[in-house]
């Protein structure tokens, strides 16, 4: 199986394929996690993709695409693969569709997960993060026991979770992503999922879809 899992920020995409990718036995692979091994393997594009990093960058696509080349090609993921977090654009997507079909290969699905965007905000707000372990509870959905963590430690609202931001975040995904939508619904890839509700019923709802596309 080779997906992409696609959706505005706090959607629960990243929870999603993770999940996917442990019981498909395929990798999960995120933005992130391709730069993190491009630069640690010290290959000409993590370093370049590292230095645009650095200075606050966005890494261009032609460096994107090329580390995206080199992680498809390793052994992990002849298989298949769930995506995360890529690709952002049209232009990403067309890339990724060369890359692919250079392989002999294409996307078996593109699955949309649809939140209204009152619940992202809702969802992003009430995040609050131990500054101590990490745990990460909800004000609504999962609050702490009192004022701080289980473990003692203060509690936090990430910078990415003001409402600023996350209308800001939001903004930037309609115009950046959204189009992805029209992009993939034409080329006949494109599922689109309710993203509401309890995660479980997310994720069978997503395996009912992939189920179909496989």
């Amino acid at each position: 199986m080779r997906a992409v899992l696609m959706g505005p920020p706090s959607a629960g995409k990243g929870t999603q394929a993770a999940r996917l990718g442990t019981e498909l036995k395929v990798p999960h692979i995120s933005t992130g996690d391709m730069f993190r091994a491009a630069i640690a393997a010290g290959t000409e594009l993590g370093r370049q993709a590292r230095g645009f990093m650095e200075a606050g960058k966005l890494v261009p696509d032609e460096v994107t695409m090329g580390i995206v080349r080199e992680r498809l090609a390793y052994e992990d993921a002849q298989s298949g693969f769930v995506l995360d977090g890529f690709p952002r654009t049209i232009p990403q997507a067309e890339g990724l569709s060369k890359i692919l079909a250079s392989q002999g290969v294409k996307l078996d699905a593109v699955v949309l997960i649809d939140v209204p965007e009152d619940e992202l905000i809702r969802r992003a707000t009430g995040r609050r993060i131990c500054q101590e372990c990490g745990r990460v509870y909800h004000v609504e959905w999962n609050p702490p026991p009192g004022d701080a963590c289980e473990c003692g430690g203060a509690l936090v609202q990430r910078k990415d979770d003001s409402p600023e931001t996350v209308t800001e975040r939001l903004a930037t995904y309609r115009a950046q992503t959204e189009p992805l939508r029209d992009y993939y619904s034409v080329e006949g890839s494109l599922a689109v999922v309710d993203g509401m509700g309890d995660p479980d019923e997310v994720h069978r709802r997503i395996v009912r879809v992939l189920g179909r596309c496989s």
